[in-house]
């Protein structure tokens, strides 16, 4: 089993896992006329709790661990060199797979200081979610856009130094803004972004 199907079944088995353990409904309890609805603001904080989840363990129990015993790197090149993918290209890989499967879901690392362009952000709703959870570390930038004719429910989570890894990779990087992170420091924002119902 090669790494992306790994982290892809990795990433849909939690995924569902935890979401169907969140809803705590169970089919016995509902007729055939029962609704749920949940409010895009709880689906948003469920959706990033796994990809935190994932990401986290990932992190911490492979990248850390595997590099600490000399078993393996993670590099940017990963695909090239064989290496475990850093956790940002992990994060991307995920998204990739979920966004192939998920019609509307998708998520994303964005930072007002990237190392690489693509994680920048796109729009004033970026921008003005990487301030406000600079501010509001504890608290999700949220707001409701339109695209060709769909709503979508958008939130921008806090994105934190989670090992001294992540610091030390982006103070030395030869292509970051800033070089000045410490381990817990909001290094940029998870955007996650689902469509409403029409």
């Amino acid at each position: 089993m090669n790494l992306k199907s790994f982290a892809g079944g990795m990433l849909v088995a939690v995924f569902l896992i935890g979401a169907l353990g969140q809803i705590g409904v169970s089919a016995d309890r509902m007729s055939a006329n029962d609704t749920l609805s949940i409010p895009a603001e709880t689906v948003a904080g469920y959706v990033h709790a796994i990809i935190q989840a994932d990401r986290a363990t990932y992190t911490t129990q492979i990248v850390d661990r595997m590099q600490l015993r000399g078993i393996t790197v993670a590099s940017e090149n990963w695909e090239q060199r064989g290496t475990l993918p850093l956790p940002v290209q992990f994060l991307r890989e995920s998204s990739r797979l979920v966004a192939e499967n998920q019609k509307g879901v998708s998520f994303k690392l964005i930072s007002l200081w990237p190392i690489n362009q693509r994680n920048a952000p796109t729009n004033e709703f970026e921008r003005t979610g990487l301030q406000e959870v600079l501010a509001q570390v504890d608290r999700p930038y949220t707001g409701i856009v339109t695209k060709g004719g769909s709503r979508y429910y958008q939130a921008v989570f806090a994105d934190r130094a989670i090992s001294q890894g992540c610091v030390g990779c982006h103070n030395a990087h030869a292509e970051s803004p800033k070089r000045n992170f410490k381990l817990n420091d909001v290094m940029g924002g998870v955007l996650v972004t689902f469509p409403l119902p029409q």
